[in-house]
């Protein structure tokens, strides 16, 4: 039996915060209340520290298999533990990609035996695999994802038929990314002739455009109503999508939802020129305005979930120009980080910070047991010093790519415990391994 005390945390949960303990017995929570007197457990003292539950991202991508020169199960559940992230939704644009249950179950497997966080993968919608898709368990799958813009080329939808059968027929959540790829085929055209093979990166934005973003989601939706499918758009990077999104009914009740990504708020287009491609994202990273429009949707609630997106590329990919260099980068240990500053600088409540990426997540997705701080729930927790700022450098990543877009920044907090499934599987910067994360369940 291993149990766990944390004591005199602040803890914030369901719209609140305040002082007490929380007792661990074999990963369950088994008690929380203001003071509980000490007996045989590893204790951990917690005065003027925030407890949290732990964040569930859920969109990731870890590269394996086939891409595991950039990232894999292992390094990234690392990464993501150490940076308070304790269950993770991983994304099928692998090599192979995850588009049938064999490749799908290949994942799991893999995952049980090296993943430091809980985990839950997602089985990819081609043009050809539908029978495959509708195959996929939705109580222990916790999504299927839709590429409605080739952001990796392989896994594009854009047969007007399969997505029609895919929308009217599918018993998950669809999760959507939507850009316009004609829109952005045209874009890029222009500015290959006006720049040929040079193009500056700061034209990303125009290129990956947020018209072309508006135009793929407002069809997304459309779709999803006509056929009354469950769609969850991913990233949203523009102000103007918040227009398609309702805020007036409880988030248990959308069936069209939104999730906003770390990197969307954080960076602008004003960055490109000292980060160049070490912002390159799809969809891009536009303008302060749209960054500010989409912190407001997650405050007013146009906006559910925040995710980061995490999608790691090695040094030398993004060395490279603009057309050569790819799209994505490491984001999942610093993403508490990131919300935490904006705490500081006043934007957003740490109640807000817990309901978008530990509650919303849970209710969005049906999680079972996940995302909160109460009794009987599995103990993913997080301890946040929100005193002891934290430079990033490349000594502290735990990024198998190497670096950061963050490198150089000094965040105003740092996390110093993350409890998975009542494991202390990260403290003060060690790494504790014996124990592997769980797979997600949904109560669907």
């Amino acid at each position: 039996m291993t149990k766990i005390l944390i004591k005199n945390a602040q803890i914030v949960n369901e719209g609140k915060t305040f002082k007490g303990d929380v007792r661990v017995v074999d990963g369950v929570i088994d008690k929380i209340a203001t003071s509980i007197q000490a007996e045989d457990e590893q204790v951990i003292e917690a005065e003027g520290k925030h407890l949290l539950p732990g964040l569930i991202d859920d969109q990731v991508h870890f590269r394996e298999p086939g891409l595991t020169e950039k990232a894999n199960i292992e390094t990234e559940s690392r990464a993501a533990v150490s940076g308070g992230v304790t269950s993770f939704m991983e994304m099928p644009n692998t090599k192979p990609p995850t588009v049938t249950i064999e490749k799908l179950e290949e994942k799991y497997s893999i995952a049980e035996r090296t993943s430091l966080a809980n985990y839950s993968f997602y089985i990819g919608a081609s043009n050809d695999n539908l029978e495959e898709v509708l195959k996929a368990d939705p109580k222990n799958v916790c999504g299927i994802k839709v590429f409605m813009g080739s952001s990796t080329g392989n896994m594009l939808v854009d047969n007007e038929e399969t997505l029609g059968n895919l929308f009217k027929n599918a018993q998950m959540i669809i999760a959507s990314h939507c850009e316009d790829d004609p829109m952005i085929a045209e874009n890029l055209e222009k500015y290959k002739e006006k720049y040929g093979e040079d193009i500056p990166m700061e034209c990303h934005p125009e290129i990956r455009s947020a018209e072309a973003c508006y135009s793929s989601s407002s069809k997304a939706i459309a779709l999803a109503e006509k056929h009354g499918a469950r769609l969850h758009i991913l990233h949203i990077s523009t102000a103007k999508e918040l227009e398609l999104f309702r805020n007036d009914i409880p988030l248990k009740d959308k069936k069209i939802t939104a999730e906003a990504c770390v990197h969307h708020m954080w960076f602008s287009d004003e960055d490109y020129k000292e980060k160049g491609a070490f912002i390159k994202w799809n969809p891009a990273v536009k303008t302060k305005e749209d960054g500010a429009g989409i912190l407001q949707g997650v405050l007013n609630d146009k906006i559910d979930v925040i995710a980061t997106d995490h999608a790691p590329h090695t040094l030398a990919e993004k060395s490279n120009k603009y057309l050569s260099a790819p799209s994505g980068g490491p984001l999942v240990q610093h993403s508490l980080q990131v919300l935490m500053d904006f705490h500081k600088q006043g934007k957003i409540s740490l109640e807000k910070i817990v309901e978008k990426a530990c509650h919303n997540p849970a209710i969005l997705f049906d999680v079972e047991k996940r995302g909160y701080i109460r009794e009987g729930y599995w103990a993913d927790l997080v301890l946040v010093d929100l005193n002891a700022p934290q430079k990033v450098d490349k000594s502290n990543l735990n990024y198998k790519c190497g670096w950061s877009p963050f490198e150089g920044h000094t965040f105003s907090s740092s996390i110093t415990h993350t409890i998975v499934s009542g494991h202390l599987a990260y403290e003060n910067g060690t790494f504790h391994e014996s124990v592997k994360g769980k797979r997600l369940t949904f109560s669907r």
